[in-house]
């Protein structure tokens, strides 16, 4: 299980890659202004899709970030 510091560190990673450093931040101040309840934002975001779909959709991407290769989450350290 990942630490909340890593978490906030790969949230912030992959929002900054699929939205660019603007957005993200952006996207972060929307969240934090704005109530927001994400577990309606989640049924109201498949509620189009059935079980199977959202399982096969996860599997996908599952499958393509093992295959992708992998980045270190910050700057290199000197030793």
């Amino acid at each position: 299980m990942l630490t909340d510091t890593e978490v906030r560190i790969k949230g912030m990673k992959a929002l900054t890659e699929a939205m660019g450093p603007v957005e993200a931040e952006r996207f972060v101040s929307l969240i934090l202004r704005e109530p927001f309840d994400y577990t309606k934002w989640q049924r109201d975001l498949w509620a189009d899709a059935s079980v199977e779909e959202v399982s096969r959709a996860a599997m996908r991407r599952r499958r393509a970030s093992r295959a992708a290769p992998r980045k270190p989450l910050g700057p290199a350290r000197a030793h």
